[in-house]
């Protein structure tokens, strides 16, 4: 029906009114429209109005209908649809399909685009809010429209189109199933394509796209493609359409349905087509592509040129969904000659494709979409490589981005597109690419190993091949940056596939692969010595040794055969670069764990050809880096005939050879392998079994072996295997053994030439052989050979664990002395000298003697025993040999050497040593008149150290011999007289001069005579004549320096002279001390005498040596000490300022706040020793107490701390507490201080290791005599009266515990002293304490007491043990041994301690026990308590009570009741 503007008009009117007359009536008569349609058709709206759906489908189907009518009616209905649930609801219920046919003749019957939006529009939402039926309507009727062509290719064809594309992008059941006439439809939509209008292309192909996805998933019909028969024609008008076209919208439809062909592997099908069927009106581009003569499909060609604009869009979606085309176009030809892709390539496709990538600020999709196409274009390999080349800078950020997403799916391609531009094209790639790349693939190599991104195999592969790759390029070898990433890659690259999560053997064959390649390549390219390369070599061996190497040795039972033969494959490669330090090491850690074993062990496991040959080989290029000349040759021959099994292995060593080549070969490998790891300590099989396999290869060829045909290499790892062996049997434990078999070898070893120094040997081989007697010849020669072939060059060490025969070795047999090895060097030595031997034979034996003393000085006890001493002599005084001073400056220092580090105790061949120091005595005072060289004090040096050792009551007649020497006195008394001489001038002569340096010689010489002398002339010596005056008679003449000499050195000379004169003086006052405390004789000396010594030791009290400053304040101390009859006057004490200066000094520094510091203490030690001095004095100066007053004392006090205490200190302390400086308050300070120091002290444990330090120095070289010196005068300050006067302590932790010990005592005694004196306590009591014990677990008691006396002192104790029993009983029983144990020792007054309440209370008050158990040991108690007279009972706490503890717990282990 027609609808005007009136009619129109009445419709909504009736409309309106139908819904207020509802609205007002609760029940409503069925109406009609104003046309009088029925009320079914007549529809409500939430408004009030109504909608006729015959009028409305009259008025919208009727072409001739106004425009304007038309759209208000389409947008009412939709309104009502969209916002009016009831209404939808009514419609599609009771009209579904009622309105299908109006909206498509609508849509075919209007030119209006609004008009048709709308349809469109309203089609779309009742198909959404309906069932599939009314979808699939509309699909069926708008298909037949199309399909029948009737609206030619017009507007409201267009309208039409897009709406089927609407219906078919709808997911609801099948559309494609809808469609009836579906060749009909594909025809006009294929014949649409060749119109010129974009819009029409992007319509049809958008519908196209979705026909043929739809029926590729569509389940309905015979499978038959309708494409199929369109594909040339309609791939060809496609591609024109997309090459044409510049619309974003219409590419996108269009490359949509190509990809779709492409899926489904049309494009193939097209190509197949012959081309002379095309019509020459098909396209001009083919004509085109014919005239240019090119040699493609032209269908190539148009596809190459179509998809070039698309690739150029500013839209990404395009972009990406292009490559997506491209992708699966390219994938269609897979499998073909690859001609179509390197067309693509050689028309700039992958430029393009490189480009996209460039811009793409590396986001996905695109990155995936590009790398994916790029993956493909690789194949055409030459088109492609100059294009990869191009774009290679494009794909470092791309790998940088793929590289930090687990998984990603374009990460393999991308590195291999980096790995063929790199491997393909050496050299074209820039280093600055290379140097952004490598962190990234370390970067991904570290996150994957510490697990924060997971990695697939191919992936690992890929990226470890790259870094290899990059590693082959020549540009990459001096950048030290690149270098760290390298190594930073390698380590992860190997610990990713070492983890426990990782099990692939795969990975760890390539991480080895990298390692293995990166080493070859830097060890081979250029100079391998290089030092950046050689960092990197270094870097792969320690991967190998402290990664590889433990992982291999714990998991190698749970590998397959592969992987290990990969890990050994990587350790021989590097093995074989023998040239490089980093073989040898990576050979000496293979060694040190058990690599032979292992070897084995993986023979064992895996016992093919193909691990035999690889454990072998490796095996012989091991042997080679270790003991070198290509030794590993012998197990490269035996390869293929050695057998698996160490035991197989000595059964075959066994065996007779019979001049067997084949067998010989093997045996000879077979040793070879056992001693080399038998110098490792190695065993490959019981020891028992090598030994009898030796012995019985021994006996069976003992006529090869002594006949010289077997190898002398062969022959001399015999030997020493066997040594070897025999020594352990020795060490640990006796194995029989074949006297024959040693016989044999013994006549090889005497009757053939060896060389054992250039031999490397195990130690317990090399004291075996030096332990048999009857080796001594041979060893003597071979002895003499290693002096004149290693003594020249000096200690000569191999390598770790090396077992080289080298002075070290030598040495360490001599030192340990359960060998002969002295006795062969000391025969040696008077063999030469007998036979008069070469004179560089001689100095070479000696020279190797004084370094074996340097490097084991003990060795010295064992040349001293085996008879050194008498070798020296024969050398001194029964040869001529002295006189050159080529052999007598080394035997010199040889002797210096010896009495330096020899024990006292192997010093008994006085007669020898009498006659060298008479020869020496004679060398030096005939040279020194002509003046003093190197030699005379080296011989002087000589002489201290045989005066020194005299000190120990040995070799008394050669030091006696030097003291009494009257050539010598003289030699020693010019000097001094001279050195006097020079008064001020003495300064300058200093240890850098020769008169310095003699003169010191000089004072040491007298220091070591004044320490023998009450040794050696025991009686003899007054040491108060030291104080005499030049003219007095001397009874007898022996070395000796005066008092005033010393004085004058000390002051005048320089700070070395000083030292060694402080010492002397020190000495010196000492011995006077001593002799006046035995004698009790005073010394006689005028007072000005004594006063002038006082001023110079007074005046160097603040010297800047420290122990030139200590002696000299012991030296005072001393004299001070004396208490000489002058000396107690006003004049010497009273009035001496400089000794008020000192002490005012010392008071005031040490009371300053913040001062007291150790370093700032140390340098007042001097000072405290005459403050002492003086506080100890029978008549302390009045000063002193003005000096240390109470302020100062508590300022001493306060600014001292438990961890700067020293032991002068403490010393301080003690003298100012029994001159009773000390108040009450201060006692109790200085107690807790001391109680903490001396708390700190034991938990430290930090005992003074210096006074434990070894004196016997190894002295290597005296040239100067500098060592030499500083040796002397270490011992000299290490045994001075320092020592002896703390009782063998030195000023360290020892004596400053002691000193704080002495404190305690005095601080008791005294506070009990003022106890009595004030009435508090009795004079002569005693103190018991006792206590009982009982064990909670097995119930055993025990008791134990203490008593002391009045100072604090033992006098007795007790222990006992009561088996078991109550705590309470044995408390008690306590205390009755107790009281019995003090009645015995005649205890009358004392004072009893427990720490048990009960038990006290028991003992006070006996009349209340009644019935008591204990009733009757109380009274015993109380008994015993009157018997002894004064007693007090009292209960203290534990803690009081200690030591009575400690006894009654250690009664448990006694069986009997113990007293002291």
């Amino acid at each position: 029906m027609y609808f005007d503007d009136s009619q129109s008009q009445h419709l909504l009117r009736d409309y309106n009114e139908n819904e207020e007359e509802e609205a007002s009536n609760s029940v409503v008569s069925p109406r009609t429209c104003s046309e009088g349609h029925r009320s079914t058709l007549l529809l409500r709206t939430k408004q009030g109005g109504s909608i006729c759906l015959l009028c409305f489908s009259n008025l919208v189907s009727n072409p001739e209908s106004p425009t304007v009518h038309v759209s208000y009616a389409l947008s009412q209905l939709s309104q009502a649809i969209s916002s009016d649930p009831p209404f939808l609801r009514s419609l599609v219920d009771f009209h579904p399909h009622f309105l299908v046919s109006p909206l498509v003749h609508a849509l075919s019957s209007f030119d209006d685009d609004p008009i048709a939006r709308q349809v469109v529009h309203l089609i779309s939402v009742l198909c959404e809010s309906s069932g599939a039926s009314i979808s699939a309507d509309f699909v069926a009727r708008v298909s037949d429209r199309l399909s029948s062509g009737a609206l030619a290719w017009s507007r409201r064809q267009l309208y039409t189109l897009h709406c089927l594309g609407v219906l078919l992008n709808c997911q609801k059941n099948n559309p494609y199933a809808h469609i009836r006439d579906k060749y009909g439809l594909i025809t006009n939509l294929v014949e649409g394509l060749q119109l010129p209008s974009e819009e029409i292309r992007g319509e049809i192909l958008f519908v196209l796209y979705k026909v043929s996805v739809l029926q590729y998933a569509s389940e309905v019909g015979d499978g038959t493609d309708f494409l199929f028969a369109f594909c040339p024609k309609l791939l060809r008008l496609s591609l024109e359409a997309l090459m044409k076209t510049q619309s974003d919208d219409v590419r996108l439809n269009c490359v949509a349905f190509l990809t779709v062909l492409a899926l489904r592997g049309l494009f193939g099908a097209a190509y197949a087509v012959d081309l002379n069927s095309m019509s020459s009106s098909e396209g001009d581009s083919f004509e085109q592509a014919t005239e240019d003569g090119k040699d493609a499909n032209p269908m190539n060609i148009l596809f190459t040129e179509a998809i070039k604009g698309p690739m150029l869009s500013t839209d990404s979606q395009v972009q990406i969904s292009t490559l997506d085309l491209l992708f699966h176009y390219m994938s269609s030809w897979e499998g073909t000659s690859g001609k179509e892709t390197q067309f693509l390539v050689e028309e700039n496709i992958a430029d393009y494709v490189f480009e996209i990538l460039r811009l793409s600020e590396c986001k996905d999709p695109v990155v995936k979409s590009c790398v994916q196409v790029l993956d493909i274009l690789s194949k055409a390999e030459q088109a492609f490589k100059q294009r990869l080349v191009v774009g290679f800078a494009t794909l470092v950020p791309v790998l940088n981005y793929v590289a930090d997403i687990p998984f990603h799916p374009v990460q393999n391609q991308t590195l291999k597109l980096i790995l063929n531009c790199i491997s393909d094209c050496p050299g074209m790639v820039s280093s600055s690419h290379i140097t952004e790349l490598v962190p990234v693939l370390a970067k991904m190599l570290k996150k994957h190993s510490d697990g924060e991104i997971g990695m697939l195999e191919e992936t690992f592969i890929l990226t470890c091949s790259v870094v290899v790759a990059i590693v082959r390029t020549p540009s990459v070898h001096g950048n030290l940056n690149l270098q760290i990433s390298i190594k930073e890659a390698m380590q992860h690259a190997v610990s990713a596939c070492l983890s426990i999560s990782e099990k692939n053997p795969c990975k760890l064959l390539h991480s080895l692969f990298l390692l293995k390649e990166v080493y070859n390549i830097y060890s081979r390219e250029g100079n391998s010595t290089d030092s950046t390369k050689a960092e990197l070599r270094q870097f792969i061996v320690n991967v190998c040794t402290k990664h590889l190497l433990p992982w291999l040795g714990t998991n190698f039972n749970e590998m397959d055969e592969e992987t290990v033969l990969g890990v050994l494959e990587t350790f021989h490669s590097i093995l074989l670069q023998d040239s490089n330090n980093q073989a040898v090491e990576l050979a000496e850690n293979l060694v040190s764990s058990s690599w032979f074993s292992l070897s084995f062990g993986c023979l064992g496991l895996f016992p093919t050809e193909k691990m035999k040959w690889r454990v072998y080989l490796m095996l012989s290029s091991l042997v080679d880096v270790l003991v070198g000349n290509d030794s590993g040759q012998p197990i490269r021959d035996a390869t293929l005939c050695l057998p698996s099994d160490p035991i197989d292995l000595l059964f075959l060593l066994g065996q007779k050879n019979s001049r067997n080549l084949e067998l010989s070969s093997c045996q000879s490998a077979i040793l070879l392998i056992l001693y080399t790891s038998s110098l490792y300590d190695e065993r490959l099989a019981d020891d028992k079994l090598v030994l009898a396999s030796l012995e019985q290869y021994i006996l069976v060829n003992s006529s090869d072996l002594q006949a010289g045909s077997t190898d002398p290499s062969t022959l001399m790892r015999l030997v020493y295997l066997y040594g070897l062996y025999r020594g352990l049997a020795k060490v640990s434990y006796q194995i029989p053994y074949s006297p024959e078999a040693e016989r044999i070898l013994f006549k090889i070893l005497n009757e053939n030439e060896w060389d054992l120094p250039s031999a490397r040997i195990h130690p317990i081989s090399l004291k075996w052989l030096f332990q048999q007697e009857k080796l001594s010849t041979p060893l003597s020669y071979q002895l003499l050979k290693f002096c004149g072939k290693n003594i020249g060059n000096g200690i000569i060490v191999h390598g770790k664990n090396s077992h080289m025969v080298n002075i070290s070795s030598i040495a360490e047999l001599i030192a340990e002395g359960d060998n002969h090895g002295a006795t062969l060097l000391v025969s040696l030595l008077t063999q030469l000298l007998e036979k008069e031997g070469h004179e560089h034979d001689i100095i070479s034996v000696v020279h190797l003697v004084g370094t074996i003393i340097d490097i084991f000085p003990i060795a010295s006890d064992q040349l001293c025993l085996h008879g050194i001493g008498s070798a020296l002599r024969n050398l001194f005084c029964e040869s001529t040999y002295t006189q050159s001073p080529q052999i007598s400056t080394p035997v010199l220092v040889l002797i210096f050497k010896i009495l330096c580090s020899v024990h006292h105790g192997t010093l008994s061949d006085d007669e020898c040593w009498l006659a060298v120091t008479m020869k020496l005595i004679n060398i030096i005072t005939t040279r020194a008149a002509d003046g003093w060289n190197q030699e005379c004090l080296i011989i002087t040096g000589i002489l201290c150290l045989i005066l020194h050792h005299s000190s120990n009551e040995v070799l008394i007649a050669p030091s006696k011999a030097i003291i009494l020497s009257t050539s010598l006195v003289s030699t020693i008394n010019s000097t001094i007289h001279e050195a006097c001489l020079k008064g001020p001038a003495l300064v300058d002569h200093d240890e850098e001069t020769i008169s310095g340096e003699v003169l010191i010689f000089v004072l040491l010489l007298n220091f070591f005579s004044l320490r023998s002398l009450h040794t050696v002339l025991p009686g003899i010596v007054d040491w108060t004549n030291f104080f005499d005056p030049p003219d007095r008679l001397q009874p007898i003449s022996f070395i000796r320096i005066f008092c005033h000499d010393l004085c004058r050195l000390v002051h005048f000379g320089s700070p070395l002279v000083k030292l060694v004169a402080s010492y002397c003086l020190l000495e010196l006052f000492t011995r006077i001390s001593d002799q006046r405390n035995r004698t009790g004789e005073e010394l006689v000396c005028t007072m000005d005498y004594l006063m002038s010594v006082m001023a110079v030791l007074e005046g160097l009290i603040f010297y800047s040596d420290l122990r030139v400053a200590t002696n000299c304040g012991l030296c005072l101390s001393m004299i001070l000490g004396w208490g000489l009859p002058g000396m107690q006057g006003t004049i010497v004490i009273t009035k001496n300022h400089w000794s008020r200066m000192i002490v005012e000094e010392l008071a005031m520094s040490l009371a300053v706040p913040c001062l007291a510091s150790k370093s700032f203490i140390n340098l007042h030690k001097p000072a405290i020793h005459v403050a002492v001095t003086l506080l100890k004095l029978p008549k302390v100066p009045e000063w002193m107490r003005s000096v240390f007053d109470v302020s100062c004392i508590s300022g001493i006090i306060q600014n001292f701390a438990a961890n700067n205490l020293s032991t002068e200190i403490v010393l301080l302390f003690r003298a100012l507490l029994d001159s009773e400086y000390l108040k009450a308050e201060q006692i109790c300070s200085v107690n807790q201080l001391l109680q903490a120091c001396r708390k700190q002290k034991y938990t430290d444990n930090s005992q003074d290791e210096s006074a434990k330090e070894h004196k016997k120095k190894a002295v290597a070289i005296l040239d100067d005599m500098g060592e030499g010196c500083e040796y002397l005068i270490h011992l000299m300050s290490s045994e001075s009266c320092l020592d002896r006067d703390s009782g063998g302590l030195n000023f360290g932790d020892k004596r400053l515990l002691e000193e704080i010990e002495l404190f305690f005592k005095t601080s008791t005694r005294l506070s009990r002293l003022l106890l009595v004196i004030r009435g508090m306590l009795r004079p002569n009591f005693f103190k018991l304490n006792v206590d009982g014990s009982r064990k909670t677990t097995s119930g055993f008691i025990g008791a134990g007491g203490v008593c002391r006396d009045f100072h604090g002192d033992w006098t007795s104790g007790f222990a006992v043990n009561r088996g078991k029993g109550q705590i309470l009983e044995e408390e008690v029983r306590g205390l009755f041994f107790g009281l019995q144990l003090a009645l015995e020792k005649g205890n009358r007054d004392l004072i009893i301690e427990m720490d048990s309440a009960v038990a006290v209370n028991l003992c006070l008050q006996p009349s209340l026990l009644g019935l008591h158990p204990l009733a009757a040991l109380v009274h015993s108690c109380c008994e015993l308590m009157r018997k002894i007279g004064h007693c007090t009972l009292t209960h203290v706490c534990r803690e009081k009570n200690g030591v009575a503890d400690c006894f009654a717990r250690w009664s448990y282990n006694l069986d009997k009741i113990y007293t002291t």
